[in-house]
């Protein structure tokens, strides 16, 4: 694997190059670009209503002077909290015209969730969903923030919709209270839209400077800062651009169903589309009555996803007699493809599911599936152009395993970060001489495809989201009933989505109340984090040191 033509060359679809260049290319280039070249074109899709590259360009410029004049500097944080929507990705560019990063949150993020981060990175400006600026607000006092800015989703959906949420009937009432809440004492969003567009002399960022920070919790619980920079996103794009050949600039529709709380919803559908000047289906948040009703608006031609959102919308799609044919190409990841919904997939679209594996840290494509008939079903793919991958004994670092041997994962590329955000013995625990621990256990055929065997890493993956048992244990642990607990994940054979469930042993003197315990969970997580199940035990697998043993818990938790 170190020779100068890695083994996985010969599994790359054709015209799919080892190496690419980069340049000294920005983020805010890539969207320069296509504003450039493709000023009409729609480049954003909201319920129906389209903004073009032009239109979304002025309020880039007028946003960003805006937030120029509550204080953003170059290098300054402003945190972002909205699910996908228009403003979203405005804001996102304004912010990085003025030479700053953009923090993404989960707007349904708990105020708990929030502190430890918001209190890290110390952003003085936030962009909030007015649904949740109470939540942003309450935070205040833990943090640096100055400034919360509320944004209207309902302003940015076309006319007829707005219209019907202003009807007397209870119907409209609850869509409209879903959608939007009033925000007394925040700046609106139309605040920062009345400016004048930014000069065009004032200062724009470089390669080098970081344009995204995501919070990844870890195996430790405690929220980690990933400082992404220009360099490292542009890089992913340009990889990804390689990957999906044949797409026309100016001719595509990127339906951006996954979040932009999350790398690959960042990268993979709003930056690799706007790199080719695509229309952005934004969807505020991935149901499938919305994916249906912008089926029915238009058939996008590439849909990046996660396995349970593509069995939904193939369901779906064959109970309501919808077409979906015309997607031509499906970037799968955070969980296992399997290989009959792959079937199912390209009979139902004509096209290509292929599935990729990545992390945030890597920005976060760095393994993929060719986008050809050559795709392995049960297998990640192959390294990217310019992504070298070791795999090595994890007792023993710098040995290298055999070919189809068990072995750590290591990753090296452009697309990669440089560390967490002033953590330099975590950053230092991360990499081993300049390569990135990805903590999976891999196998690699003799033609360069990867397996996922095992996780170093004891993430749970549920409906595409990663959730940190250490992270659920911690609020479980609140509880005055709670004396240990272990979190981890389940899945029934031929299930695609694992399922958070907790062992727990009763506080000495008292006794579980599991639907109480649920219940008082959900007030310090989101949703998709809370155990579906909690199983009393008398006590917890555990080793001679007292650690807990997770493979026994899940083995007990499977018996019961």
């Amino acid at each position: 694997m170190s020779a100068q033509t890695p083994v996985w060359a010969q599994s790359y679809a054709p015209g799919v190059p080892l190496s690419l260049n980069y340049g000294s290319t920005t983020v805010l280039d890539l969207f320069e670009a296509a504003v450039r070249d493709h000023a009409a074109r729609p480049a954003l899709d909201f319920m129906g209503r389209t903004t073009t590259y032009a239109d979304t360009a002025d309020a880039v410029r007028r946003v960003a002077a805006g937030l120029r004049e509550l204080g953003v500097e170059a290098g300054d944080n402003v945190a972002l909290v909205m699910p996908n929507c228009p403003q979203n990705v405005i804001a996102f560019m304004a912010v990085l015209r003025l030479g700053a990063t953009v923090v993404e949150h989960n707007p349904l993020y708990t105020a708990g969730e929030l502190r430890a981060p918001f209190a890290d990175h110390g952003a003085r400006v936030a962009i909030v969903w007015d649904k949740v600026v109470p939540v942003v607000e309450s935070l205040r006092a833990d943090s640096s923030l100055e400034h919360v800015i509320a944004v209207d989703l309902t302003t940015e959906l076309p006319l007829v919709k707005r219209l019907a949420l202003r009807l007397p009937i209870a119907k409209a009432r609850a869509s409209r209270e879903q959608l939007h809440a009033p925000a007394p004492g925040a700046t609106p969003w139309k605040s920062l839209l009345a400016h004048d567009p930014i000069d065009e002399a004032h200062p724009r960022p470089v390669a080098d400077d970081v344009a995204l920070m995501l919070y990844t919790s870890g195996t430790t619980g405690r929220p980690k800062g990933v400082p992404l920079r220009h360099r490292n996103l542009v890089a992913n794009v340009v990889q990804g651009q390689a990957w999906v050949s044949g797409m026309v600039p100016g001719r595509e529709t990127v339906m951006v169903a996954l979040p932009l709380f999350h790398a690959y919803g960042v990268t993979v559908s709003v930056l690799l589309g706007l790199s080719v000047a695509a229309k952005l289906v934004l969807l505020p948040k991935p149901e499938i009555g919305l994916i249906m009703d912008a089926m029915k608006r238009g058939v996008p031609t590439f849909l990046p996803a996660v396995p349970p959102l593509y069995a939904k919308i193939v369901d779906e799609a064959e109970k309501r007699g919808v077409s979906i044919r015309g997607i031509k190409w499906s970037l799968s990841g955070a969980m296992a493809l399997q290989a009959d919904l792959i079937e199912r997939w390209e009979a139902a679209t004509g096209g290509l599911l292929v599935e990729g594996y990545g992390l945030t840290e890597t920005s976060p494509v760095i393994v993929g599936n060719p986008m050809s008939k050559a795709r392995r079903p049960g297998s990640i793919g192959v390294p990217f152009p310019d992504t070298d991958v070791r795999i090595v004994d994890p007792e023993d670092l710098d040995r290298e395993v055999e070919l189809g041997e068990r072995g750590e994962l290591l990753v090296r590329g452009p697309q990669v970060f440089d560390g967490y955000r002033d953590l330099p013995e975590e950053t230092a625990a991360a990499f081993h001489d300049g390569w990135f621990r990805t903590g999976d256990i891999v196998t690699m055929s003799d033609d360069g495809f990867l397996t996922i065997v095992d996780r170093i890493k004891e993430v749970i993956i549920t409906g595409g989201f990663n959730v940190y048992p250490s992270e659920v244990e911690a609020a479980l642990r609140l509880h005055r009933s709670v004396g240990d607990v272990a979190v981890v994940g389940l899945s029934n054979v031929g299930e695609i989505e694992e399922t958070v469930v907790a062992a727990v042993v009763a506080a000495e003197g008292e006794q579980v109340d599991v639907d109480a315990l649920r219940a008082y969970v959900r007030g310090e997580l989101t949703p998709y984090k809370v155990p579906r199940r909690v199983v009393v035990v008398a006590e917890l697998p555990a080793n001679a040191m007292g650690k807990v043993l997770r493979r026994e818990v899940v083995e007990l938790l499977q018996k019961d």
